[in-house]
C-alpha cells in the first residue's frame, strides 16, 4: 500500500521558523551589544526578531 502525497512530510520543516533558540538569541544579542554575559542573566532575555533568509 502506498502513502498518499498529502501525508508525506519530507519538505514540511523547510519553512521559515517563527522563533529562535536560546543560543541563537544570545548570539544575536551579543552581536547587537544588548547583552553582557558577565553582568546580565540568561533568564528573561529580551525578544529578538527572527532574521530573514
Amino acid at each position: 500500500m502506498s502513502l498518499d502525497r498529502s501525508l508525506k512530510s519530507a519538505g514540511a520543516l523547510d519553512g521559515r521558523r517563527s522563533v529562535m533558540t536560546r543560543a541563537e538569541r544570545v548570539l544575536a544579542l551579543k552581536a547587537d551589544k544588548r547583552l553582557d554575559p558577565k553582568k546580565d542573566s540568561a533568564l528573561g532575555l529580551p525578544k529578538t526578531k527572527v532574521p530573514e533568509k
